[in-house]
């Protein structure tokens, strides 16, 4: 039996087609400390340690309020590692529990950002 030319076309370009499709892939999400995508963030805060830049660092703090537990865990990886610093801050902790130390983040922030603070407050004195 022969195979008209047309339908071996047209079975060409399907075959052609769903090859093609197989090596696709969805795009990788953009690599942004901003990014709302764990995917695309949390390689952005391992390259801002790598390259130890320290304009991550406000996203960081404000990820440790994060309802995701990875990115938690990553932002207070990142922020110990640039700053050497905790306050006191477990990833795991409740959203409760973890409201002293996020305050103590945002209190040291503040005072970077004013130039008023030239080392990390003593948790232990806030108690």
């Amino acid at each position: 039996m022969k195979v008209p030319v047309r339908d071996q076309v047209t079975f060409f370009v399907v075959v052609i087609g769903l090859a093609a499709g197989w090596g696709c892939s969805t795009p990788r999400p953009e690599k942004d400390v901003r990014n709302p995508d764990p995917s695309g963030k949390i390689p952005a805060y391992k390259e801002a340690v790598r390259e130890r830049d320290r304009s991550a660092v406000r996203q960081m703090i404000k990820d440790l309020d994060s309802d995701d537990p990875a990115v938690r865990l990553f932002a207070l990886v990142g922020l110990r590692r640039l700053t050497g610093e905790t306050f006191g801050y477990q990833y795991f902790d409740d959203q409760r529990q973890r409201r002293p130390a996020i305050k103590r983040w945002e209190a040291w922030l503040a005072g970077e950002t004013d130039g008023s603070a030239t080392e990390a407050p003593n948790p232990a004195s806030e108690r």
